[in-house]
């Protein structure tokens, strides 16, 4: 069975363990989509110099944010790694595997409400920002494979993302981030892959609301292995001050 892939907006690390809507979001979807061998996450909060894969046999759960309450830090997603899957991933896309890498929470952090059980095996795949977009779109198309392998391919980011311009106490959405985040949209559904991976050139709301592009790459990978035919769905389409948590959803 052919998997879909998903690009999921994760926005706060407290969306991980507040029962709000884009928690039940992450949760309605898990059920409803057929039950994987795996995911292979590729998260916003994995920068490398070069990519890497994670092929521990157990990830232990990284916390990689701070300011946040203890209930947080107190979680501990055991879900197994997939020593296979990494080295068959590396293969594919010429990445290293590394034994010693966990999960973070741009894995986690969504997987704790798609597979609360953690029974389902996860291997992350890293980002090497200092890579244009379109070097990521490449490296996603090699891939495909994994798919009729019954493995999710799961881009973890957000396709709006500045925290350096939110303020305490913005409650509307920035208009500059309601029109990225309709244009981006937009352009999936036209299928319009190579100007969405050349983001820097959509102008100033794209520098806006990619001021740094590890959130926005994940999409890449999901756009990548978007096969002939398949319909691009959407979820958890909201925009709140200077974050986009829309969610994209391709083959399920």
């Amino acid at each position: 069975m052919r998997m879909p892939v998903l690009f999921l907006g994760h926005g706060s690390p407290m969306n991980a363990i507040e029962d709000n809507e884009f928690h039940r979001g992450w949760r309605a979807l898990g059920e409803r989509l057929p039950r994987p061998a795996a995911v292979l996450c590729v998260s916003a909060h994995w920068e490398t110099r070069g990519a890497r894969t994670s092929a521990a046999a157990q990830p232990g759960t990284i916390h990689d944010f701070y300011g946040f309450p203890q209930a947080l830090f107190d979680v501990r997603y055991r879900a197994p790694g997939d020593p296979a899957l990494a080295r068959r991933a590396a293969q594919l896309s010429g990445a290293q595997p590394d034994p010693e890498r966990g999960l973070d929470h741009g894995a986690w952090g969504v997987l704790i409400a798609m597979y609360p059980d953690a029974s389902v095996p996860v291997v992350q795949l890293s980002l090497d920002t200092t890579q244009p977009g379109a070097f990521h779109y490449a490296l996603a198309k090699k891939l495909a494979p994994l798919r009729d392998a019954g493995i999710l391919v799961v881009g973890s980011g957000n396709i709006v993302h500045n925290l350096g311009v939110w303020r305490p106490g913005d409650g509307r959405p920035y208009d500059w981030a309601l029109r990225f985040d309709a244009e981006v949209r937009r352009r999936i559904d036209a299928g319009e892959h190579a100007a969405l991976a050349d983001y820097p050139s959509l102008g100033m709301d794209a520098r806006m609301a990619v001021p740094t592009p590890e959130h926005y790459l994940p999409l890449l990978y999901v756009l990548a292995l978007q096969a002939k035919g398949e319909t691009p769905a959407y979820f958890n389409d909201k925009v709140m001050t200077s974050i986009s948590m829309t969610s994209v959803l391709i083959g399920g």
